[in-house]
């Protein structure tokens, strides 16, 4: 039987979420999955499920114990950073359990590779429980398809390296500090949930001051919801052909965000695309 946690490193769960998130509970154990439920998840004080020092201390406890496979964030939002100072990153090091989450906990995932080489998985396993969850479901369960999204050259023909970032708003939360990683030859995901020209610009505006497009292998383009339902323009692709400069390969994928169809990708691993 596999054993997994749920955690919620970043904003409170709301209570009017707490139906969906039973359904997905019920869900995993409907599939075989022995569940352990943190108990920092909803809301205690505004939009805190616990302090930082709380939070960080149940997503310790799921990384500490040898039963765990997987360790599933449900959260969103603003504040999983919050927790990163609190985490032993050498027990992070040694666990078996790999972490998933999206958006916020972008944060939590580059960190956890920065410091550890671990990687996890950039996905919100509240999509098996979301309006047309039977594709999420059948991919969940038979892994087929879960991490193949499909990529789109708009420059270059194929790129190749460790993957990194994420949401591009959260990913930013780590420069300067300790737990942005390296970025020398990697490939570099972005993909954001808010934001319209204005908030793109500043993003791409401070990668490109801190070096970024210089030294990456690679950039892979996600969802930018608000841009699309807004019909942006300038779009994200002509922003970051503006910003990367010339050389960069660049390729875009529909599958990979915050759509509720998102598929995963393993933000830590190697990964190689080509149009081949």
């Amino acid at each position: 039987m596999k054993t997994v946690g749920i955690v919620a490193c970043s904003d409170a769960q709301k209570e009017e979420y707490r139906g969906q998130n039973d359904e997905l509970l019920e869900y995993l154990k409907s599939i075989g999955c022995k569940v352990i439920v943190s108990n920092c998840i909803y809301e205690k004080n505004g939009s805190f499920s616990g302090t930082g020092k709380e939070r960080a201390a149940e997503l310790m406890k799921f990384f500490s114990d040898p039963a765990i496979d997987d360790i599933y964030d449900l959260s969103g939002g603003d504040i999983a950073n919050q927790v990163l100072d609190e985490l032993d990153y050498d027990v992070i090091c040694e666990s078996r359990a790999t972490f998933w989450g999206y958006s916020d906990l972008t944060t939590v995932i580059n960190a956890v590779y920065t410091l550890t080489g671990k990687s996890s998985v950039l996905y919100q396993v509240k999509n098996l429980a979301w309006e047309e969850k039977a594709p999420q479901r059948r991919r969940f369960e038979t892994k087929e398809g879960l991490f193949c999204p499909d990529f789109r050259f708009i420059r270059g023909e194929s790129m190749e390296g460790i993957v990194i970032g994420g949401n591009i708003r959260c990913f930013l939360k780590l420069a300067g500090t300790r737990y942005f990683p390296d970025v020398r030859d990697k490939v570099l995901l972005l993909e954001s949930y808010g934001g319209e020209v204005p908030q793109m610009i500043t993003y791409l505006s401070q990668l490109k001051q801190l070096g970024v497009f210089d030294q990456v292998s690679g950039i892979l383009l996600g969802t930018f919801t608000r841009m699309e339902a807004k019909k942006c323009q300038p779009d994200i692709i002509t922003l970051v052909q503006e910003f990367a400069g010339e050389h960069v390969p660049i390729a875009h994928t529909a599958e990979i965000g915050h759509g509720k169809e998102s598929k995963a990708i393993r933000i830590g691993e190697r990964i190689r695309i080509s149009d081949q």
